[in-house]
């Protein structure tokens, strides 16, 4: 049942991440307004805003702010959960600066090492001309990079078993997939787990055996 206190308590975590909901309200926006372009249009309008090479070449700034405003596959309400369950409670963690120092880091350097790699293969010819011009949008990267920075909020020894899975999610699609979104995805990691100094001075370690303690009493 949707009492007070409960409704009480989504305002302030909501109020407490507000880079976080801001950027949802966003991608919002521009789900439904892609939602209702033809469909010519929408891929001549996503393509244009696409970290892809092309894109980068001709206007990297635009391409890189551009498509962390839209989702890769236009379902929107997936990135409420996501956003909730990850950048949240990031954001209240580290703040709305040091969060988005992060997520910052993590999609643009993700992207440039994916798309670098890209390159590569073209040059060698292991992939064909038009992929220059494949289509690379989405939140993805920065997501990648605020689920590895989250490590350094859990207490230990829990943060062991959650830096093996975080692995296991992003390594085995890089080993089997082999695609340059599975490389950017598992390089986003990384810069998240190399953002440790970001962390520093942010108040201790969650605990989940004692955050379930605390509910239970």
């Amino acid at each position: 049942m949707w009492t007070g206190g409960r409704r009480n308590r989504v305002v302030r975590y909501v109020r407490g991440a507000p880079g976080t909901y801001v950027w949802l309200a966003l991608l919002f926006v521009t789900t439904v307004a892609v939602h209702h372009m033809s469909p010519d249009f929408e891929r001549e309008f996503l393509l244009e805003r696409s970290t892809n090479i092309r894109g980068l070449s001709e206007n990297p700034g635009r391409a890189l702010v551009a498509s962390a405003l839209l989702i890769d596959g236009g379902k929107w309400l997936p990135q409420v959960f996501l956003y909730s369950v990850f950048h949240a409670p990031a954001e209240r963690w580290l703040g709305t600066v040091r969060w988005l120092v992060v997520c910052v880091t993590a999609h643009v350097l993700a992207s440039l090492v994916s798309e670098g790699a890209v390159l590569v293969a073209m040059w060698d010819g292991r992939a064909p001309a038009s992929t220059a011009d494949t289509l690379d949008i989405g939140v993805s990267y920065a997501l990648a990079g605020v689920v590895g920075v989250l490590v350094y909020r859990i207490a230990r020894p829990w943060r062991y078993g959650y830096v093996v899975a975080v692995l296991l999610v992003y390594g085995v699609p890089l080993v089997v997939g082999r695609t340059f979104t599975d490389l950017g995805h598992f390089v986003a990691l990384l810069i998240g787990l190399a953002c440790h100094p970001v962390t520093r001075g942010r108040g201790g370690a969650w605990n989940p055996r004692e955050a379930f303690a605390a509910r239970r009493g």
